[in-house]
């Protein structure tokens, strides 16, 4: 079923204004969707996106597929995303990912049961000189360590969800870019 409003094509039309092509619009517009549908792109979210971006499905899918900022999956209330680039590896991530797993309960792509944490593992977050990096929602931490995470799971477990309003979603004002 449908969940754009006239409000959401409003806004990805506003978007899609700011470019020569509306096909262009697509990154942010698959950033409008992801909010609009608690998190993640099911398939009605990419198609709502084609028709109203006046694309194929398969293009959208395409774009979407290619981009680890674009849920594919359901995900938990707060997603951590451990770097495993090769700045961060060598700085210790795949410990740090193994922590998490074993503290959480559950495996690299996996959530937990009450749905509160999703882990993932992620190329490169631009923060090589600060690595092993870690990205929750639309928030960077830089080096990491397994007691600076215990500390910020602990934190999350009382924080609001950065997945229902997440704030790479929220495109600035035109102008502002």
């Amino acid at each position: 079923m449908p969940r754009f409003t006239s409000e959401t094509k409003a806004r990805i039309d506003e978007i899609a204004g700011r470019y020569p092509d509306r096909r262009s619009a697509l990154l942010p517009a698959l950033w409008v969707a992801q909010e609009v549908y608690d998190g993640w792109l099911p398939e009605e979210a990419m198609q709502e996106v084609a028709d109203h971006l006046g694309m194929s499905r398969a293009e959208v899918e395409g774009v979407a597929s290619y981009y680890t900022m674009y849920n594919k999956e359901p995900v938990g209330r707060h997603h951590i995303e451990i770097c495993q680039n090769i700045s961060c590896m060598i700085l210790g991530s795949d410990d740090l990912i193994h922590h998490c797993e074993h503290r959480l309960g559950v495996g690299s792509g996996e959530t937990t049961d009450d749905g509160m944490f999703t882990l993932s593992r992620v190329e490169c977050l631009g923060a090589c000189s600060n690595a092993p990096a870690v990205q929750i929602g639309a928030t960077y931490h830089e080096n990491v360590t397994k007691e600076r995470l215990d500390t910020i799971i602990e934190q999350l477990k009382s924080a609001p969800s950065e997945v229902a309003h997440p704030a790479q979603a929220k495109m600035p004002e035109q102008g502002q870019f």
